[in-house]
């Protein structure tokens, strides 16, 4: 078909769209973690907003590229998309010949919100703040083990941040998913992580981990009480997890524009808006292009220095 009747045959209203196929929402990472749970609470709103049912398929493995490289391929008539974060931005440096270009191969749709990391410790650890816990690595001359959902994961990636701004060094144990990670931590086989607050929140509640900061610049509405890594003395320190949907690039204009309609629209909805506040998740209020562009560009130098390949 050629693209011009394709994309006047997907700009059918939402009553006369009910019944076409459900768009496909592939998220790259195993079920449980903060993307997975951000996915989960647009699908409702997007679909009402597209008139179509709007289904979430887990497609973890190779640091997002299998998931990406599916999407990449699929047709590009706004069915099939792809909902994914920081490890989108970094597939070049673990990747090279991935065969998936994260910009080339992609048209952004919409940035969809972030949520603060936290910096939390097992009990073992002595450390009560950030400058303590600083202490504490020195000490362990690089054996500490750090959890993270995956090389190049943007927990992963805040890590590596920590490192270069602390000056600090320590084993990186790799995941694949959050809720494996976690166990981990609780259990004592890992000694630190830096992941979702809302994983994590219930955890310190019940003093199975201790958090010391929170990663964003600001403080969090979660955990107001944690400082900011930045104002416990890592100068410059701040990182997040982020979420963003794209289509391939060969969608048609207009059916981006129905899409990114339909998304400006569903993050608008006050339900959305109250389930994103219970998850710990921000709207991000930024042009998916630029800001995607800008997140490449400060984590692939950050990322190639370490020498990190994907597995």
């Amino acid at each position: 078909m050629p693209t011009r009747r394709l994309a006047l045959a997907l700009l059918a209203t939402p009553a006369a769209a009910q019944t076409a196929r459900p768009v496909r929402v592939v998220v790259p990472f195993a079920a449980g973690g903060v993307i997975d749970v951000v996915a989960r609470i647009l699908a409702e709103p997007l679909g009402r907003e597209l008139g179509q049912n709007v289904v979430i398929e887990n497609m973890p493995g190779a640091g997002s590229v299998i998931g990406a490289r599916a999407v990449a391929r699929a047709a590009p008539d706004g069915n099939t998309l792809l909902l994914s974060g920081a490890a989108h931005a970094v597939i070049p440096a673990l990747y090279p010949d991935a065969g998936v270009d994260p910009v080339a191969d992609f048209a952004p749709i919409a940035l969809l919100g972030q949520q603060p990391f936290v910096l939390a410790v097992h009990p073992s650890v002595p450390a009560r703040d950030v400058a303590g816990f600083l202490e504490w690595l020195r000490g362990r001359q690089g054996q500490a083990r750090f959890a993270t959902t995956g090389i190049g994961a943007a927990s992963h990636l805040a890590g590596e941040l920590l490192k270069q701004l602390a000056g600090v060094e320590f084993e990186v144990i790799p995941y694949r998913g959050t809720p494996q990670a976690v166990t981990d931590l609780v259990a004592g086989r890992v000694d630190f992580m830096i992941d979702s607050q809302t994983l994590l929140a219930p955890l310190m509640a019940d003093n199975r981990v201790r958090g010391l900061a929170v990663t964003t610049a600001v403080s969090s509405a979660m955990l107001p009480h944690l400082p900011t890594l930045q104002a416990a003395g890592v100068r410059g320190y701040e990182s997040a997890s982020w979420q963003a949907l794209y289509a391939p690039a060969a969608t048609p204009a207009p059916v981006l524009e129905r899409l990114s309609t339909a998304t400006r629209a569903a993050l608008a909805d006050p339900v959305l808006a109250r389930r994103y506040a219970e998850a710990g998740v921000q709207p991000l209020a930024s042009d998916a292009a630029p800001f995607i562009a800008a997140e490449q560009a400060r984590w692939l130098p950050i990322l190639r220095a370490t020498g990190a390949r994907g597995g």
